[in-house]
């Protein structure tokens, strides 16, 4: 079941990505608002549209979901790799996506502050891209 709902949110993502779909989307709202006097500007007339609209936005969201949950855990699967590749990395760091939000901000902070304690130029985001912004 999961293989095939994989395969079918895949499908659905990339065409409903597609400048065609957005251009199709675009036609139909076209479409519906100039036949508004055609019918009378009536509730049927509205329905038609909240209706519609509401099936395809409730359905996407769940595709939407389903891709950024396999792009992230795609994404933390590759740096967990480097993390465990780098020689000087601290592999006590794989995994770091499961603690809670609170840890993770700590963990930060920590990180902040131990960077800032080597005197490092690049310790600070600030820094970081103010060096960029110089550069353009």
């Amino acid at each position: 079941m999961d293989e095939i709902f994989t395969r079918i949110a895949n499908r659905v993502s990339l065409w409903a990505g597609q400048a065609g779909t957005f251009i199709l989307a675009l036609t139909i709202i076209i479409v519906w608002g100039v036949s508004g006097p055609l019918f009378q500007w009536s509730d049927t007339w509205q329905l038609v549209i909240n209706t519609g609209t509401t099936i395809v936005t409730f359905l996407m969201v769940f595709l939407i979901q389903n891709s950024q949950n396999r792009d992230a855990a795609a994404m933390q699967a590759k740096l967990d790799e480097l993390i465990r590749a780098v020689d000087k990395a601290r592999v006590g760091f794989v995994g770091i996506e499961h603690l809670t939000e609170d840890q993770i901000e700590k963990l930060r902070d920590a990180l902040e502050r131990e960077v800032k304690a080597t005197g490092d130029r690049q310790a600070t985001a600030d820094e970081t891209v103010e060096r960029l912004l110089d550069r353009t």
